[in-house]
């Protein structure tokens, strides 16, 4: 036996799910110098989830705040930012602080991914 299950829907019967949305790369500095890389449609909420201000935050950052980005990048799609998060996290320690410092994505990794990323200012998110 098999039941369809309800789509979301919004006051104007549209399915949310089908709604897009800017996706975000970001790479996040603990008190110890490590980089945690992540995704994120709001960068502002989800630097407040891994500070423990508002619930949802990562494990892996508990307790080893103060929290600071370092990079964020714009990337567009879900599935583009899922795939570079991806790519990203297989990196050593030294590429990801050559992307913070250049504040770029290296071409040879991303281009057929992601050609027009465009990096954002952490501090603007701080």
């Amino acid at each position: 036996m098999y039941f369809k299950l309800p789509m979301s829907i919004t006051a104007n019967n549209v399915n949310t799910h089908q709604q897009q949305s800017t996706w975000y790369l970001y790479l996040i500095e603990n008190k110890l110098g490590q980089l945690y890389t992540g995704i994120t449609t709001s960068p502002e909420r989800r630097i407040s989830q891994h500070r423990g201000e508002i619930v949802g935050g990562a494990r892996a950052l508990k307790g080893k705040g103060p929290l600071q980005f370092r990079a964020i990048f714009l990337i567009g799609d879900r599935s583009t930012a899922s795939k570079v998060e991806y790519k990203v996290k297989q990196l050593s320690k030294e590429k990801k602080r050559a992307i913070v410092k250049q504040k770029v994505l290296p071409e040879s990794l991303f281009i057929a991914l992601c050609d027009n990323s465009q990096y954002i200012c952490p501090s603007n998110y701080q």
